[in-house]
């Protein structure tokens, strides 16, 4: 019934590595993603928690806006994804008037909260979609 998106851009983390963490919580409910992010080790879980509690605000906003009821453990990070942002280049110097390239990576992350009637709704159109196309090429 209520789907909310959060994304960050430009965020000083490579996507490889952000990958990782997004991994872990895609799936989930939204407190629990909340409660693996605040004790995983990687540094890229603290921005993706931020994330995770702006698109449960987010939410919040939204149901608030339509007068309907939500209630917060009921959200599913049914999408999360990192996209690959500019990248920053920099040069180190090295022996005998060489230099080295240094690429600093940035990522795009999106996460995507929906209740579980909506993500019903949106799996059970993609299923119906790709089974029509598939009985179309027999």
């Amino acid at each position: 019934m209520v789907e909310s998106i959060a994304r960050v851009r430009h965020i000083r983390v490579t996507p490889q590595k952000a990958r990782r963490v997004v991994d872990l919580i895609r799936g989930k409910q939204a407190a629990e993603a909340l409660a693996i992010l605040k004790f995983a080790p990687q540094s890229a879980s603290e921005p993706i928690a931020k994330l995770v509690a702006s698109a449960m605000a987010n939410a919040r906003v939204k149901a608030d806006a339509s007068n309907s009821y939500l209630d917060e453990q009921d959200l599913i990070i049914s999408k999360a994804y990192v996209d690959e942002g500019a990248t920053l280049k920099r040069f180190r110097p090295r022996a005998q008037g060489r230099a080295f390239k240094i690429l600093k990576r940035t990522s795009h992350i999106t996460v995507v909260l929906a209740t579980p009637d909506e993500l019903v709704a949106t799996t059970g159109s993609t299923q119906r979609r790709s089974n029509s196309s598939k009985a179309g090429k027999k």
